[in-house]
């Protein structure tokens, strides 16, 4: 069946040259001139998609995308002028499926047209209940749970499926924001071209232009070969951002212009490459405190922020922890080969349901796998989760939370009896981390006293990780001082301040020579600064017999950079006589 569209626009070039367009594609199109003239189409005929400026002789365009975003699952997308992307964001957030920057380049509308037929009309056959719909048995089968918040969720990733705007995913660690990300590119026009996740945090700054844009060979020292950057591996497909709050600010400007522009400049090529992708991303921390705080771009939040989708914490969602438990057990059998599969005993879900989870749907497929690891039969018992014994003011709190808690919280708000610090804490990073609860509650269960963890001494040289003494110099260097019950920490401090003594006695006579009335140095600043560091380091050396090691060891340096600066000062043992 023939495909047909609607076009309007002013100018009647324009309008031929994307009807000729469309025609060789083998699309039907009619041509409208004023808003008033595209209504009236819409009304008598049906069209697969609309086309439409916003700068129409009698409206705008933005009118006719919410006209048709309401009342149909027809995509509409818009042309834009140069410059005007505030235009463009407004109409994406209408509704609009996508848009085309004017001057008009052939091959990106090409595209958009292709993505545009590629959409699925659901609701099209009144006959066909949307449970039935391969899209919704895909979400169901993704997106564990029927709770009161996510019907509503599943129903706007099919609608954000539809378009081409990017989208922000907010929430808190481990609330399924990749899950989400991945579903709405496979339920997408994009589907067929590739999902490419990245996140953000996990890449070295100097190395970040190169990840994103790729680099030629030769281009800086290192490239040996020609390497595609993340825009180009995910053209055609859907580019998902995680942690974008990561970015460095320079690493901003040079997002925020790929995003707007489309097209991407690879180190060391002299032109611009376009790419078609589409932007999702996501965080766990609050980005509109980020851009008042003056870390995170004012104009690259817009941009990504086009639809923001807040997703629910698992708190909110008690009602689905049975069934995500038993998924997650089937999943855990599957993947460790389990010839029985294990399962909960009614005790355990109970349990599972009044506890507070900080980290989410993460924390509990931790939970159950640290369970299924304990328990020694399929059945899972209460014991085997590691969880303290409920108290009966416990129950209360989250009773009212699931209940009041009809929205999904922000990232900025995790619970705040649990992990009050920051975001960062919802979620365990290490599995010495996953593991700590286990520990702590057998020492409640066993009345025992917890295992503390002495603190460690603050290191004053963070750059070395071992710090040995050696008593032959710290014996030498306190021959002045008396011991006291301290011990080493006594010594060492005594052989900071015999160290300082000398060198404050040594330099007396150098210093009233060497600042003029004013006060200051009379050659300069480098050179007095050198003579004090000569003056220090001879210093050292002589009360440690010559030996560099010990010596470095004393000025709280390293052996290779004690003997640069000898050699850069001039330092011999002709200046110990």
């Amino acid at each position: 069946m023939t495909k047909t569209a609607l076009v309007v626009d002013d100018e009647v070039d324009l309008c031929r040259l994307m009807q000729i367009t469309l025609t060789k594609m083998g699309i039907k199109s009619d041509v409208a001139y004023t808003l008033s003239q595209a209504r009236g189409y819409w009304q008598e005929r049906e069209y697969d998609f609309c086309l439409t400026d916003l700068k129409l002789p009698d409206g705008s365009g933005l009118e006719l995308v919410k006209e048709i975003s309401g009342s149909t699952n027809t995509p509409i997308a818009v042309i834009t002028a140069h410059g005007s992307m505030d235009l463009a964001i407004e109409a994406l957030k209408l509704g609009a499926f996508d848009f085309v920057n004017k001057p008009l380049e052939l091959p990106r509308l090409r595209q958009l047209v292709e993505n545009a037929l590629k959409v699925t009309h659901q609701g099209d056959d009144p006959e066909a209940a949307p449970e039935c719909t391969p899209e919704q048995k895909l979400l169901d089968s993704r997106l564990i749970g029927d709770s009161a918040v996510m019907l509503p969720l599943k129903n706007t990733i099919l609608k954000l499926a539809r378009s081409q705007a990017p989208v922000f995913l907010s929430g808190a660690s481990g609330t399924g924001k990749e899950v989400v990300a991945r579903l709405i590119h496979d339920l997408s026009p994009r589907r067929d071209g590739s999902f490419v996740p990245v996140n953000c945090g996990a890449i070295p700054s100097e190395l970040m232009e190169s990840e994103f844009f790729g680099h030629k060979k030769g281009s800086f020292t290192g490239a040996v070969a020609d390497k595609q950057g993340l825009f180009q591996q995910a053209n055609g497909g859907t580019l998902f951002l995680d942690e974008v709050a990561d970015l460095p600010l320079a690493m901003q400007v040079k997002l925020l212009r790929a995003i707007q522009e489309k097209t991407v400049r690879t180190i060391g090529d002299t032109k611009e490459i376009p790419v078609d992708i589409r932007i999702l991303s996501a965080t766990h921390k609050d980005l509109a405190q980020l851009v008042q705080a003056g870390t995170f771009r004012q104009d690259l939040y817009y941009r990504i922020n086009v639809i923001e989708l807040k997703l629910p914490t698992l708190n909110a969602r008690r009602d689905d922890i049975p069934v995500l438990a038993t998924h997650f057990l089937a999943l855990i059998a599957e993947e460790w080969q389990l010839e029985t599969p294990p399962s909960l005993t009614a005790a355990a879900c109970e349990r599972l349901q009044h506890h507070d989870f900080a980290g989410n749907v993460r924390e509990l497929r931790n939970l159950l796998e640290r369970a299924v690891t304990l328990a020694e039969t399929p059945n899972i018992d209460i014991n085997h989760l590691g969880l303290p014994a409920l108290t009966p003011t416990d129950t209360e709190p989250h009773a009212v939370n699931a209940a009041t808690q009809g929205t999904a919280p922000t990232a900025e708000t995790p619970d705040a009896h649990t992990h009050p610090a920051s975001a960062d804490t919802l979620l365990p990073n290490s599995p010495s981390e996953q593991m700590a609860p286990i520990y702590s509650s057998a020492a409640r269960d066993d009345k025992s006293q917890p295992i503390q963890t002495p603190t460690s001494a603050s290191n004053l040289h963070p750059y070395r990780t071992h710090t040995q003494h050696y008593p032959s110099v710290i014996k030498g260097a306190a021959a002045n001082h008396p011991k006291t019950a301290q011990g080493d920490s006594a010594e060492t401090i005594n052989t900071a301040k015999g160290l300082a003594s000398t060198h404050q006695a040594a330099q007396a006579p150098n210093e009233t020579t060497n600042i003029n009335e004013a006060g200051l140095p009379a050659q300069g600043l480098e050179h007095y600064l050198q003579a004090q560091e000569k003056q220090l380091i001879i210093t050292a050396l002589k009360q440690t017999g010559w030996n560099k090691t010990q010596a470095a060891e004393l000025l709280g340096t390293t052996f290779r950079s004690l003997r640069y600066r000898m050699k850069k000062l001039e330092i011999d043992e002709d200046q110990l006589e």
